[in-house]
Order: C-alpha cells, then sequence, then structure tokens
C-alpha cells in the first residue's frame, strides 16, 4: 500500500535553478599601435642619421637592437617618449621579452615615425602652468626642495643623480627656482 500522503502539508514547488555565475568579463586588452600602417617619412639624411644612432645601441653586431633599448634610442634622437608609450608600441611586452627580444632597423622606424607623430608632446607653456601650482608666492619661483621632491615622487620618478644633474645650476641663493627659466633649461637640452 503506498503512503498516505500528509494533507497538511503543502506540496514542495520546484524552485528554480540557481542562474549560472556570469563570465568574467575578458581583460581589457592593452593598447597596442598597428605599425605596418605607420608611414615612415624620414628624408635620406634622417635615416642615415638614425642607422648610425640605432648601430650604436647594437651590442652584439646583428643590427638589431633589445626592446629594452628602444627608449634611450629614441631619446638620443630628440625624441621623449614616455616608457608606457614605448611599451605600447612594442606590443606591451613582458619584462623578459623587453631584455630578450630584439627589432631591426626597418622595424624600428615606423616605432619612431609614431612617436615623432605623436600629438602629446607637451609646450613650454604646459610645463610652465604645471609649475606654476607650486609657485605659492606668485614670483615665478618654486623652492628647489620642493622640485627636487615631485621630479622623485611623481611619473616617471627620477633618480637622485638625475634630478641633481637637471638642477645643477637652476637654484638661487635662497633655494628657489626660477620655472620658466628652468623649463627653458630642459627644453634646450
Amino acid at each position: 500500500m503506498a503512503p498516505k500522503k500528509d494533507a497538511k502539508a503543502p506540496a514542495k514547488k520546484a524552485e528554480p535553478a540557481p542562474a549560472p555565475a556570469p563570465e568574467p568579463a575578458p581583460a581589457p586588452k592593452a593598447p597596442t599601435v598597428d605599425l605596418s600602417a605607420v608611414k615612415v617619412d624620414f628624408s635620406p639624411d634622417q635615416m642615415e642619421d638614425y642607422r648610425e644612432a640605432f648601430g650604436l645601441f647594437d651590442r652584439v653586431g646583428d643590427n638589431k637592437v633589445a626592446y629594452n633599448q628602444i627608449a634611450d634610442i629614441m631619446r638620443a634622437l630628440g625624441q621623449n617618449p614616455t616608457n608606457k608609450e614605448v611599451k605600447t608600441i612594442l606590443g606591451n611586452p613582458s619584462s623578459e621579452d623587453m631584455a630578450s627580444k630584439r627589432v631591426e632597423f626597418e622595424a624600428f622606424l615606423p616605432m619612431l615615425q609614431t612617436i615623432v607623430n605623436s600629438p602629446n608632446k607637451g609646450t613650454f607653456d604646459d610645463y610652465v602652468e604645471g609649475l606654476r601650482v607650486f609657485d605659492k608666492e606668485g614670483n615665478g619661483t618654486v623652492m628647489g626642495a620642493e622640485l627636487r621632491i615631485v621630479l622623485s615622487t611623481l611619473g616617471e620618478k627620477m633618480t637622485e643623480v638625475e634630478i641633481d644633474a637637471l638642477m645643477q645650476g637652476q637654484e638661487d641663493e635662497n633655494g628657489c627656482v626660477n620655472y620658466e627659466a628652468f623649463v627653458k633649461h630642459i627644453m634646450s637640452v
């Protein structure tokens, strides 16, 4: 005989199955630059100069340089890319790739052209305006010590040796720096 159902006990409702956990969103891809689309537009004289500078960084003699030298070469050629810009151009390589992967001169040229064409170059007025924030007295100067702290802690941090070289001869007898003259000095180097 079948067991009797308890008339007082309500029938169990079928509970809906829990919703499946949403798939995690894919990690945002770090931006990269399509170097194949970059039109290299340098004069023959520039190309010769660039090839010579590139060759100075070739430590192995295979007409290639390591990824971690690209920023240095660009700076030697008068550009001022950030490390982040260079990593983006290189396709956001790992630290190991930065030390081990190498680039030929022909592959370097579109990278250099990308930096040359970059609209993110600060102007004299941009830098002066940035330093004016630290001019508490409104007299065109900032404290040298405060400037040293900013240079060593914000943005692409500089070493004490780099800061000393940059600040040499810039501070007056009160330890203040005329920031317009300082920016002119930096932009002329």
